[in-house]
């Protein structure tokens, strides 16, 4: 009797050896998966090793620390804005103050020219009257954007607000007291504009024989 026998080609011989590998678990998962799934059961044995009250406290701490930022960065944000808002306010209120300044070049032009044809030209005069008006009209400007003179005859010297460009002998001032305005000063709401330049009294020979 003759027995027949299958012989397998080699090819189909290692087709079922890759089909064997690629069923073997081992060869399935990487190493890296290995080291993931080991890092993440020793993360869940630690959690499971710590005590509840102690994990509950530690989220208690983080989250107390992520509110304390919040707070701190809430508060830098609000100081921010007050401090934009009051740069903003500043600097439109104080817009025009360089225009201004200019402009009191004109106010003190037609104070010297009122004062110097005062003596010469009757009050009724076009050109005295023009001129007034002229002046009356650009102080009305200034007073429209809070700008006002400075006080300085019969005041204390504060050098603040004055420029002392002279000292006179005067016996019926006490020392130190502005006797003559050279030009006067200016403010734009509360901040100097201008400083008045002044004369400040200083004691006379006939004061100072007497104090002696």
């Amino acid at each position: 009797m003759t027995k027949r026998i299958h012989i397998q080609d080699e090819s189909d011989v290692e087709q079922a050896e890759v089909k064997e590998d690629s069923v073997n678990p081992e060869s399935a998962n990487p190493e890296g998966e290995q080291e993931t799934l080991q890092s993440e059961s020793t993360h869940e044995d630690a959690l499971a090793d710590t005590p509840l009250a102690e994990q509950l406290e530690q989220a208690e701490q983080k989250a107390n620390e992520s509110y304390d930022k919040f707070l701190r960065v809430s508060a830098d944000f609000d100081n921010y804005k007050k401090r934009t808002a009051r740069e903003m306010q500043e600097l439109v209120k104080y817009a025009n103050e360089k225009l201004i300044k200019e402009l009191l070049t004109v106010v003190d032009n037609l104070e010297r020219a009122i004062d110097s044809a005062s003596g010469r030209y009757d009050e009724s005069d076009p050109l005295i009257q023009g001129m007034h008006l002229t002046l009356n009209e650009t102080i009305k400007i200034l007073k429209r954007h809070q700008v006002k003179p400075v006080t300085s005859l019969g005041e204390p010297f504060d050098p603040s607000y004055h420029q002392a460009m002279m000292q006179e002998e005067v016996e019926d001032q006490p020392p130190n007291t502005v006797v003559k305005e050279l030009q006067k000063g200016y403010l734009i709401h509360d901040r100097l504009l201008r400083p008045a330049l002044v004369a400040v009294s200083k004691a006379g020979n006939a004061v100072k024989q007497n104090e002696d």
